[in-house]
């Protein structure tokens, strides 16, 4: 079938360009605490980080196999029950990521650093209190993923998903590796800036079809008339559409109700995102900016 193709690469650029948003906030974290303990003598005490990142990913991974695995057992009602359940909180969890990091990104820096301080200050237990800071830095930005890659996963089931994921995740470490060590400098308000607009126009499309399979499941009757029929223009089963459907939930045959909630979410989140997020002057944009 020639749309495997297109849906095989949607499906792996979603979840390429989530990990990567999501690793390099990770990495950026992970960075300030490494750089804070190099300057203040700590280094020795890295080990400890690296040991929180390490139970960080493997709980990730476990989180992950664990929802995949019972989603598969439930009968095909109550999976889509799952499946807009899990929709819901992807764009919950992305929408507070996204416009978490816009008002958060200017004070990270301080934040972080002031939290390894404390982690110093406990004397003996220093150690795990280092492990149990990177712990939880890194395994909210996994946990704030797997829910979207999981829903994204169950709309579009293909071996791609996690290919995509596992290449962008390893991106962000490169990235972030770099950034650290002075090798590339990034513009980071432009990236988080480009993402996160990616990132709320595929979360519309996902409520949208969160919607779906709520109506599919039986929950959801309401708003179920056809608003309008696009196959002639375009079909969802062509190889356009399948890359629409893929990025942003697509469909020739959109419900009142489906379009209601993607303009309902979209309008008003992608304003209060852009709201005063202007990218640097140009003159600023081979520097990344300090957090």
């Amino acid at each position: 079938m020639a749309i495997v193709p297109f849906l095989g690469i949607s499906t792996i650029l979603i979840a390429f360009l989530i990990m990567l948003r999501e690793g390099i906030e990770a990495a950026l974290i992970v960075g300030i605490v490494a750089g804070f303990l190099k300057q203040s003598g700590h280094g020795p005490l890295m080990p400890k980080v690296w040991r929180g990142v390490a139970l960080a990913v493997l709980l990730f991974l476990a989180v992950v196999y664990g929802i995949h695995q019972a989603t598969g057992e439930i009968p095909q009602k109550q999976q889509e029950l799952v499946v807009g359940i899990i929709g819901l909180v992807a764009v919950a969890m992305i929408t507070y990521m996204i416009l978490w990091m816009k008002k958060a990104a200017r004070s990270m820096k301080q934040q972080v650093q002031q939290s390894v301080q404390a982690a110093l200050n406990r004397g003996n237990g220093q150690g795990w209190a280092l492990v149990g800071m990177a712990f939880l830095a890194v395994a909210r930005e996994g946990l704030e993923s797997v829910f979207f890659l999981i829903a994204v996963f169950e709309q579009s089931p293909s071996w791609r998903m996690p290919v995509g994921a596992l290449l962008g995740l390893a991106a962000a470490a490169v990235m972030g590796t770099l950034i650290y060590q002075g090798g590339m400098r990034l513009n980071l308000a432009k990236f988080f800036r480009y993402t996160g607009v990616f990132l709320i126009v595929v979360a519309a499309g996902l409520l949208a079809g969160s919607l779906r399979a709520l109506h599919e499941a039986g929950v959801w009757n309401h708003l179920q008339g056809i608003a309008f029929h696009s196959a002639h223009i375009l079909h969802e089963d062509s190889p356009l559409g399948v890359l629409l459907g893929g990025f942003f939930g697509y469909t020739d045959h959109p419900t009142w109700g489906e379009i209601g909630v993607w303009l309902l979410y979209l309008i008003p989140v992608m304003y209060w995102f852009l709201r005063g997020t202007k990218p640097m002057p140009a003159k600023h944009s081979s520097a990344a900016p300090r957090l």
